[in-house]
């Protein structure tokens, strides 16, 4: 039986890049430790080492204090070693009991005995406490669910160690809930858990033992939980003191209604993707959209910023209705901060300074009645912007894709905010991003919404989008089912409506 797992001065690089720096871990038997650090801190690579996706350029592996060589995923599970990806690996076209089995037949390796495989998948099933039909096919099941099947997985596999890569990145409340229920019973069995995370809450709720990694070095390990609070994490991730949990809730929302939608429809292959949506912004209110990803959120942002053309839609800005493509939507002073800012953001071969000013070269700041670009003026202000976005970087002539997520992130938020919009759209506004910059960001669009303006928060975090929003919407299956005042709505209340869409009480409508 496996008791302890210890990773011993592991380095490793990708090319110039030191992804990991003399970093050492201890893993007790029967017991969570969470792995807590910022993204791009190392700990992702780290896990990935331990699980034989990759090998580290020195240190060593003790398995039971002695060591072990990992060549490959498959030499790691032989060690009772598991993970479960941030990304599922589930074959969604697949049965519950194929993805579980898959690549684990019978040792003739030539056929599943699917009596047998159902029969155990059933026994794990109960013993973890939760009903799952191994029959059911992956696509069909909850978020919650899959995970569910990716424990049962390395559980089947015979695994005494279980990694778990930021498992509540896309988890509802209610589903955490059930997440670290089925850790706690793990933990009776004896397994050990290492769960990676940056969610500062859940690390103190769930861990037994605490390390913390910074730029790919091991900051503090095998600290006892009793002892610390969020801000002493925080500061430890970051190597400073950082600001948590900032809500400004706006002081004066005007009466006048800057942003109205009605009759928005939008169906592909005959699925209503967004069925009849309706809601308004006032001036100096700032109205978050909750849900699970995958309801409808993307393609409202899409058909407000102009990039998509809904059925139906009546878009209103300041009393004049408004509509057409993305330019049209710019022009009439609608922004957006798309979700993806590598693949729809960002061009990260090109400078800061180009980018700085992405989709609004054409403005007369910019260009010349005859396309002629005024260098000088984009120069200064992608200067005056990184100065006030508080953009790292050694010069606005670098590429952008050198820069971390966060600058990265900053940058497109300088673009779109030193324009100054009449409406802002803020998809998914801090996803990977690091918490300095978090609280850099939320500054920023509280600012913006105190200036008078209107803004669209759209957050697969559900602690951001109620930090952020004065009145919240959540969105279920293409619809709004809840419309009422943040301050309203129970983490659990938002939680029940994100996975079904109803709720026992009525939430108060925004009339």
């Amino acid at each position: 039986m496996m008791n302890t797992v210890e990773l011993q001065h592991i380095s490793k690089s990708f090319g110039s890049v030191q992804a990991l720096t003399d970093a050492s871990i201890r893993l007790e038997g029967g017991q969570t430790h969470v792995l807590l650090g910022e993204n791009g801190a190392g700990k992702t690579t780290l896990m990935r080492i331990l699980y034989g996706m990759m090998r580290p350029d020195s240190g060593k592996i003790l398995v039971n204090n002695k060591e072990v060589h990992f060549k490959h995923n498959r030499d790691a599970i032989d060690c009772g070693i598991g993970m479960v990806h941030q990304h599922f690996m589930l074959v969604e076209n697949m049965t519950v009991y194929e993805n579980v089995a898959v690549g684990f037949e019978d040792e003739t390796g030539l056929r599943l005995d699917k009596r047998k495989i159902i029969k155990k998948i059933n026994e794990l099933a109960q013993r973890l406490r939760f009903d799952i039909d191994p029959l059911a096919m992956v696509c069909d099941l909850t978020v919650g669910e899959k995970q569910r099947i990716e424990i049962l997985k390395t559980i089947y596999r015979h695994s005494k160690i279980i990694i778990l890569d930021e498992p509540t990145a896309v988890l509802t409340p209610q589903e955490v809930e059930v997440l670290f229920e089925i850790i706690e019973i793990l933990k009776a069995q004896g397994t050990s858990i290492v769960m990676i995370t940056h969610k500062l809450k859940e690390c103190l709720e769930i861990a037994d033992r605490i390390s913390v990694m910074r730029d790919g070095r091991m900051i503090s390990t095998n600290m006892e939980n009793r002892d610390l609070t969020p801000q002493i994490l925080a500061d430890l991730m970051v190597g400073r003191n950082v600001p948590l949990n900032v809500t400004q809730r706006s002081e004066v929302i005007s009466p006048e209604i800057a942003v109205r939608v009605e009759n928005l429809n939008y169906t592909v292959n005959g699925k209503k993707v967004l069925d009849n949506i309706g809601f308004y912004i006032a001036r100096g209110e700032i109205v978050g959209v909750a849900g699970i990803e995958g309801n409808g959120q993307r393609e409202l942002q899409e058909a407000l910023s102009g990039n998509l053309k809904p059925d139906t839609m009546d878009l209103y800005l300041y009393g004049e209705k408004v509509g057409g493509d993305t330019r049209a939507m710019i022009d009439k002073g609608i922004a957006l901060v798309p979700e993806d800012r590598l693949s729809t953001g960002l061009v990260p071969s090109l400078s800061i300074c180009d980018n700085v000013v992405l989709g609004y070269h054409r403005a007369e700041k910019f260009a010349t009645r005859h396309g002629f670009l005024r260098l000088k003026q984009w120069k200064q202000f992608a200067k005056e912007a990184m100065g006030k976005f508080a953009v790292k970087a050694p010069s606005y002539r670098v590429p952008i894709g050198s820069l971390s997520g966060g600058n990265q992130q900053k940058v497109i938020i300088a673009r779109v905010l030193s324009r100054e919009p009449r409406f802002a759209i803020f998809a998914q506004p801090t996803r990977g991003v690091d918490i300095g910059a978090i609280h850099n960001i939320h500054s920023r669009i509280f600012e913006y919404r105190d200036q008078g303006n209107a803004a669209l928060v759209i957050s697969a975090d559900l602690d951001e989008v109620r930090a952020l929003a004065d009145h919240l919407i959540v969105m279920y299956e293409g619809k709004i089912v809840a419309d009422g005042k943040s301050d309203d709505f129970t983490e659990l209340e938002l939680g029940m409506l994100m996975l079904t869409g109803r709720l026992e009480k009525e939430g108060v409508k925004h009339e």
